[in-house]
């Protein structure tokens, strides 16, 4: 009997709950679906078209590097020193790799200490919250796509740009000397511009509004400077502008060039960090840019020397390449045919002309294509991206913006040149900066590597 009783009295204890949840259940489950809608919205998705898109861009960046920008600098070096430029190259994917992973992307994209219109520290570099990629795991999430995503996409752009320096001084300096040059370079220079430019609210690029969507300023003008400087100090090569130095497999310079023109889909297109119109049309407006240098170049060189080189038809596809850039998220395709024809021509001229009169020794013309390039396209983003020009800022004040490309582009100048300096003095007080005359003689293969890239018949 008591058994029943206690069994009846808990029936009525639920059938009261029931009821007055019945009562309540309009207003509570009102308010809990509205808050679930709000967490809905506010937290992060991860995107699996957008994540497959990114993996897929990822992979291409990287494509640029090894082989793509290897075997474009390694053709056109003498085959005494391919081998040099090759494991320069995979020396950066290498060491830059590490060095992302351990404090790189802490400090590029680190937010901690940011603050909109203020100046401070973080307005210039970021902060420690992320050394060693620390709290990033499998569920980690970045916009649309998972972090570990986003932080390899960019550490694609790490890898790369100080790779690209590698050919100013190509064929006299130092494997260690390249070594602790781009160590403290890419500390110093590549990572406070990437975080300027990239990081978000309260870093100074970011904050002045300046259009750089794929890395004129980060990448091409950073790393082009940083190549003047130091085949400035490093001095020209023997027998520069006295015997023939001429590039020794066009082959190869023609196939590095074609997997930098398709890798650099992945690098243009996937600074969107989406599938979507705006990737679509960084893609257009890529190849139409990068057509239109190589022809511009092409005439040019037909008109003035009498013969259209397969070097220069490859130099003007990546001045195109350079350009486009940095207006590859705003600009439309009329202003990607005005980037790629001021690029080839403006390109064309300094890695011509102006490196004759003015006497330094730019090997691979890293400043005449990357820094010269990437100065025409952030400056003409600014024009680009209006809405008279096919542009997706309908109401830019181009005059302004214009100013603010320029501002960027003399912040990146003068920021590179004095740790391009720096770094390379470091670099000579440790170990010296350039290989001995004999050593240069014989060629950095077997001086710097103990290998040939081509076995001598006997």
């Amino acid at each position: 009997m008591k058994r029943i009783l206690t069994l009846l009295a808990l029936s009525g204890l639920f059938l009261v709950g029931d009821l007055t949840a019945q009562d309540a259940a309009p207003a509570v489950t009102g308010a809990a679906v509205e808050a679930a809608a709000t967490v809905a919205a506010e937290a992060p998705k991860i995107d699996s078209g957008n994540t497959a898109w990114m993996i897929t861009a990822t992979a291409l960046v990287l494509f640029m590097t090894l082989p793509g920008l290897a075997l474009f600098y390694g053709g056109l070096v003498r085959a005494k020193n391919v081998l040099s430029i090759l494991v320069q190259c995979f020396a950066m994917a290498g060491v830059m790799t590490i060095l992302w992973v351990i404090y790189g992307y802490s400090m590029a994209f680190g937010t901690g200490g940011m603050e909109k219109g203020a100046i401070n520290l973080h307005t210039f570099i970021g902060d420690g919250s992320k050394l060693f990629l620390k709290g990033i795991n499998a569920d980690s999430v970045s916009g649309s796509i998972p972090e570990a995503v986003f932080l390899t996409f960019q550490m694609t752009f790490a890898i790369i740009t100080p790779a690209l320096i590698i050919g100013a001084f190509a064929e006299r300096m130092k494997f260690s000397a390249m070594l602790i040059f781009t160590t403290i370079w890419f500390t110093l220079s590549y990572l406070p511009i990437c975080h300027m430019a990239w990081a978000g609210s309260g870093a100074l690029f970011f904050d002045w509004d300046v259009l750089d969507f794929a890395g004129g300023t980060v990448v091409h003008i950073n790393a082009g400077i940083a190549g003047l400087v130091a085949c400035i100090m490093l001095g020209k090569r023997r027998g520069y502008g006295t015997e023939p130095l001429p590039p020794h497999s066009v082959p190869l310079t023609l196939i590095g060039a074609g997997m930098l023109w398709v890798g650099w889909f992945g690098f243009n297109a996937g600074s969107e960090l989406a599938a979507d119109g705006t990737a679509g049309m960084a893609m257009l407006v890529t190849q139409v840019a990068t057509a239109m240098a190589a022809v511009t170049w092409m005439f040019l060189e037909w008109t003035r020397s009498g013969k259209p080189t397969a070097v220069g038809i490859a130099t003007g596809a990546v001045a195109g390449l350079v350009a486009i850039t940095p207006a590859s998220g705003t600009a439309g395709p009329m202003g990607a045919l005005l980037i790629g024809f001021a690029s080839a021509v403006i390109c064309y001229f300094c890695a011509t002309k102006l490196k004759h009169k003015l006497g330094y020794d730019d090997s691979l013309d890293v400043f005449g294509v990357h820094g010269v390039g990437g100065i025409v396209g952030a400056i003409l983003t600014g024009l680009c991206a209006a809405g008279f020009m096919g542009g997706s800022k309908g109401d830019l004040n181009v005059g302004h913006q214009m100013f603010v490309q320029f501002k960027s582009v003399v912040v990146t100048i003068v920021w590179s040149t004095v740790v391009s300096v720096i770094a390379l003095s470091i670099a000579k007080a440790l170990v010296g900066l350039r290989v001995s005359p004999e050593v240069e003689n014989q060629g950095l293969d077997l001086s710097e590597h103990g290998e040939e890239g081509y076995h001598q018949r006997g």
